[in-house]
C-alpha cells in the first residue's frame, strides 16, 4: 500500500486537514481496495485546531515510512514550524519522498527550504506575502496547483482537492482517480494550470504616487478606449517615462494593467448583475464580445459564462 502521511501542525486549517484525509481515504481500486494508507501525524499529540483539538495517531517518525507527505496549511496565528518538524521535512526529501503542500502550507514547505529554485503556488490571498518571504520561490499565484514532480503545491480550498485527485491519477491511473472524483462531486478534468477564480486586487500603489491620480482615472473610464499617449500625458511624462515608472510601481506594464482591471471589472458585473455577455463586454471596455471572451478565459482560467455559474447557479 502506498502510505499518505498528513502533517497537522498548530492552528491547522481543518478543511485543509480534512481534505488529502478524505481523497485518499476513500479511493478504491478496480477490486475495491483501498491503495492508500493514511496516517495523520504531529510534533505533539494533540493539535490545536480553530473549533477543536486534534488527537494525533503518530508522531513525526511516520514520515520515515510516508511515500507521501501532504502538508496542510495553517492560519495567520500559527506560530512557526519548530526544528523538529523543519529537519524532518528535509530528510524526507533528501530520501526521496514525494511532499505536496495545500494552501498555506507552502510556507511550511518553504520554510525548511524545499521549495528553492522551484515554481510554487498558494492561496492567491498569501501569494505576494510567499513571494516576499521567500524570494528564491517562483510564485505561481494564478494556478490550482504546481507538480514538480517530487514536491507539489496547491492553492486554496478545492484546488488541494484538485491537487489530491492529480496524485491519484499519477498513482493508479484516470479510472481511480475519477471515481474518487465522482464521490467528491468533482469535476476531474480541471488541470493545474488552470486560474484560480480570483483575479488580485487592484495592485497596491504607493499613497502620494503620480500614478494614484491615473490609476483612479483608469477605473473611472474603463468603458472607453484609453491610449499611453493619454496615460502619459495625464502624468506629465513621456511615453517612454511613463512606462518606466509604471513597471517600477505596479510591476506590469500599462496595458497589462488596464487589461487586469477590465477583468476584474467584468468579474464583479458577472457577479452582481444579470446583463449578458455583449453588454458587459462594452462595460468594461472590451472591442467585442469575442475579445472579452478570449482575455477573460485567459485571466481567470474560465469562461464568462462559466464563471457567472459558479458564483451565481445560473447562465449568462
Amino acid at each position: 500500500m502506498h502510505t499518505v502521511a498528513v502533517l497537522v501542525l498548530d492552528q491547522v486549517v481543518a478543511a485543509d486537514m480534512a481534505c488529502p484525509v478524505d481523497a485518499f481515504g476513500r479511493a478504491r481500486l478496480a477490486d475495491g481496495r483501498n491503495p492508500y494508507r493514511v496516517r495523520v501525524c504531529a510534533p505533539e499529540p494533540q493539535v490545536a485546531s480553530a473549533a477543536f483539538t486534534i488527537v494525533a495517531p503518530h508522531g513525526l517518525e511516520a514520515l520515515r515510512d510516508a511515500d507521501t507527505i501532504v502538508v496542510p496549511g495553517c492560519s495567520e496565528a500559527a506560530p512557526p514550524p519548530g526544528p523538529e518538524v523543519l529537519d524532518a521535512l528535509r530528510a524526507a526529501a533528501a530520501a526521496g519522498t514525494r511532499i505536496a503542500s495545500i494552501c498555506t502550507g507552502a510556507f511550511i514547505l518553504a520554510e525548511a527550504g524545499l521549495l528553492d529554485g522551484l515554481r510554487a503556488t498558494t492561496h492567491w490571498m498569501a501569494a505576494d506575502l510567499l513571494a516576499e518571504r521567500f524570494p528564491r520561490v517562483d510564485v505561481q499565484p494564478d494556478v490550482l496547483y504546481v507538480d514538480n514532480g517530487r514536491i507539489l503545491t496547491s492553492a486554496g480550498a478545492s484546488a488541494g482537492l484538485d491537487l489530491c485527485l492529480h496524485l491519484i491519477r499519477r498513482d493508479f491511473g484516470s479510472a481511480v482517480a475519477a471515481d474518487s472524483a465522482r464521490l467528491a462531486v468533482m469535476p476531474l478534468e480541471r488541470e493545474g494550470g488552470q486560474a484560480q477564480f480570483i483575479v488580485h486586487a487592484r495592485p497596491p500603489v504607493p499613497r502620494g504616487s503620480l500614478l494614484e491620480p491615473v490609476l483612479k482615472w483608469i477605473e473611472d473610464h474603463l468603458a472607453q478606449e484609453v491610449t499611453l499617449a493619454e496615460l502619459a500625458a495625464r502624468s506629465g511624462l513621456s511615453e517612454r517615462t511613463f512606462s518606466r515608472r509604471f513597471r517600477e510601481q505596479t510591476g506590469t506594464t500599462p496595458l497589462q494593467w488596464l487589461l487586469r482591471a477590465r477583468v476584474r471589472r467584468a468579474q464583479f458585473l458577472l457577479e452582481n448583475t444579470d446583463h449578458g455577455v455583449e453588454r458587459i463586454a462594452s462595460q468594461a471596455g472590451f472591442g467585442s464580445p469575442t475579445a472579452f471572451r478570449e482575455r477573460f478565459k485567459r485571466v481567470v482560467g474560465v469562461t464568462p459564462q462559466s464563471y457567472r455559474s459558479a458564483f451565481r447557479g445560473n447562465g449568462a
